[in-house]
């Protein structure tokens, strides 16, 4: 995402948070749900599993008597999305997902368990936030910069590695980049989430990690490890101590993340209606956009048509890329 589109996610997210109390379609809302289910792919205690347990706070009593979050790891992201693929289409089954298994993967996998353009259809957005590099102990301190790590990872190759939240995810795809561009060989190690990536790092078993910003941010402060770069086109609100990878030359991995709500195919558009209007009186509640920035994310209420244009952009986005780095496919 540029930095124009930034700024219209965050005008049309501002709009959403103050219209969301006045929607139309929760003037004849039907019967809650008794149950429904928010499907994360990725390990408890990340940034997109507190954005999914914050609006599973909010969307009960009034869109189910109880909501749940299950955590569905594994593929980077793809577990969950083939769990709603499968899932019966009345609204009890919600996936919050990052763009990855829904635009990256068609470029990084040869083959996926669903099909990103009919299997699931957009609700909301959610949240947005920058991708960051950070490193641990393994790494000396006086590597501060992007390219002070490409340096000591040429220098260092048997320890030249980062972690993501696994293999084909978006930050696989941009730590990979970021070799390549450098001219260093930089080897992947997938993990199923970020946290366990980051557990590694901050115990010296690998030398860094590329993940949400919000990810790092306890370790940072603890002074465990350290960020060198975030991805956003320019200097995030949160980190504006910290410099992109656009200033140190990286122009082509300027990128903006964010989750967003799917439900199955074939759901009714009347419940979809009905889960975006609670999902964005969620977002809009105070706590929440506390909860968000907390974790370095900023809420994005966007409409079900505007998150199907936002990941058509997306998928040109790291098509591009892929063919620019030459990443090659994985199983």
């Amino acid at each position: 995402m540029n930095t124009s589109s930034r700024r219209q996610f965050i005008q049309h997210s501002a709009a959403g948070l103050a219209m969301a109390a006045f929607s139309p379609h929760g003037q004849a809302q039907s019967q809650p749900l008794e149950v429904a289910k928010i499907v994360v792919g990725f390990a408890p205690g990340g940034t997109i599993d507190l954005a999914a347990r914050r609006v599973a706070d909010k969307l009960h009593p009034g869109y189910a008597r109880t909501v749940v979050v299950e955590n569905r790891t594994g593929a980077g992201g793809q577990i969950a999305v083939q769990a709603i693929r499968t899932s019966a289409p009345d609204g009890s089954a919600i996936l919050i997902t990052p763009t990855s298994p829904l635009s990256l993967h068609r470029f990084t996998y040869r083959t996926l368990p669903y099909d990103p353009a009919t299997d699931v259809v957009p609700v909301s957005g959610a949240a947005m936030f920058d991708y960051a590099l950070a490193v641990g102990p393994q790494v000396p301190a006086q590597v501060r910069t992007a390219a002070d790590f490409l340096r000591w990872a040429k220098a260092n190759p048997a320890n030249a590695n980062f972690g993501s939240a696994g293999a084909g995810s978006a930050a696989n795809l941009i730590g990979s980049a970021l070799g390549k561009l450098g001219g260093a060989d930089l080897r992947h190690v997938g993990f199923r989430g970020s946290q366990p990536a980051i557990l590694d790092m901050i115990g010296g078993q690998i030398a860094a990690v590329v993940g949400p910003t919000g990810e790092f941010m306890p370790n940072v402060k603890a002074g465990k490890c350290r960020l060198l770069a975030t991805s956003g086109p320019a200097r995030g609100r949160f980190t504006p101590d910290t410099p992109t990878l656009v200033e140190q030359g990286f122009q082509a991995l300027s990128h903006v993340g964010w989750f967003g709500f799917y439900v199955p195919a074939r759901t009714p558009q009347a419940v979809v209606a009905r889960l975006h209007d609670g999902i964005g009186t969620a977002l809009a509640a105070p706590d929440v956009i506390e909860s968000l920035a907390s974790v370095y994310m900023e809420p994005m209420p966007a409409s079900a048509a505007r998150l199907e244009e936002m990941l058509a952009g997306e998928t040109r986005f790291w098509e591009g890329l892929v063919k620019s780095v030459g990443y090659t496919a994985e199983g």
